[in-house]
């Protein structure tokens, strides 16, 4: 699959931008793991304008990430493209229009997933961004507004004629938010379209290498995008390439995936401070796999997350260490 110039081989997986998730170091963690492409946390337009530190922060890539995206979101042109304008002189390999997210405070203001309720603006800023910028321009988004207006069909070949590069499409309705279940059948529908020739990336409950596999040999897509199964295991990545090129399921030891929880806590910590970097973590430590199960855990569990130094969180990942992950 290539976008742009930027190849990324065959069946690429993707790691989904996530607000409070895909941080620096998440993103390169996921990366090392086997992720083809990595995409910040969505960039608020009008924060970038304003330069506000916390959004201005989200811009920074390393080079070891790459390739990477920024996304961005927004609710009118202007500040949309002046926003992708100073995205992309941050250098990312390409520039992600988000018009998926459904939370509230964005999707209201009609931003995000908002934007499937006026989609001429929508082109719009779509068609003003892809000419202010000299990178590849993608986008995010959703079937529909809801279910009595799945639009995505339609929708992508307007895309496409604005001059997109790709498009990855969340299988879920604005008004499903996370709920319910994914339908694929409408992003296979659009990869499907004789008329569609831009890459195709679809989005929505793949929580295990055989689902990757499955959605790409079911429905034709170019790329398939992973994000809530990565929260708390990156290593999801590795075992996805694995199962890919095998066949078989890869049995990664626990010390390692603990030793990629600690390194997350550590650089989460670094990047923040002790005290927001540990508050920062939590989703991740609430989220793994790795701790799901255990029997009579749930006192070591209501600790670990409440702890909140880092001599006090080491202490109990040492003492799950040594009593459940033997």
């Amino acid at each position: 699959m290539k976008i742009g110039n930027i190849d990324l081989g065959d069946r690429p997986v993707l790691l989904a931008p996530m607000e409070d998730v895909t941080d620096r170091s998440f993103r390169l963690i996921c990366r090392e793991e086997g992720a083809d492409m990595v995409y910040t946390e969505f960039v608020s337009a009008d924060a970038l304008i304003r330069n506000i530190d916390s959004t201005t922060r989200k811009l920074s890539i390393a080079p070891a990430e790459r390739p990477a995206a920024i996304q961005i979101y927004g609710r009118d042109v202007d500040s949309m493209v002046e926003a992708a304008r100073i995205a992309e002189a941050a250098k990312p390999d390409l520039l992600d229009i988000n018009f998926g997210c459904p939370v509230k405070k964005v999707a209201s203001k009609g931003a995000g997933s908002g934007m499937l309720r006026n989609v001429p603006l929508m082109l719009e800023i779509t068609r003003a961004i892809v000419n202010a910028v000299k990178i590849p321009v993608t986008v995010k988004t959703r079937l529909g507004w809801d279910c009595e207006n799945k639009i995505i069909t339609t929708l992508a070949e307007q895309l496409q004629d604005c001059g997109i590069q790709a498009l990855t499409i969340h299988g879920r309705t604005r008004s499903q938010m996370y709920t319910g279940k994914a339908d694929w059948t409408l992003i296979g529908e659009v990869k499907n379209n004789p008329r569609i020739t831009i890459p195709i990336i679809g989005n929505g409950d793949i929580t295990t290498p055989q689902d990757v596999v499955e959605h790409f040999e079911r429905y034709g897509v170019d790329g398939i995008m992973v994000g809530r199964a990565s929260i708390g295991a990156p290593w999801i990545f590795k075992e996805i390439k694995y199962y890919m090129q095998h066949g078989t399921t890869l049995s990664i030891p626990a010390s390692e995936k603990m030793s990629l929880i600690r390194r997350q806590i550590r650089e989460s910590i670094d990047r923040i401070d002790e005290y927001r970097g540990i508050l920062h973590i939590r989703r991740h430590l609430a989220a793994t796999p790795l701790l799901k199960g255990i029997p009579n855990f749930r006192e070591t569990r209501i600790a670990m997350l409440r702890a909140d130094t880092y001599a006090e969180l080491d202490s109990i990942l040492n003492l799950i260490e040594e009593k459940y992950l033997q």
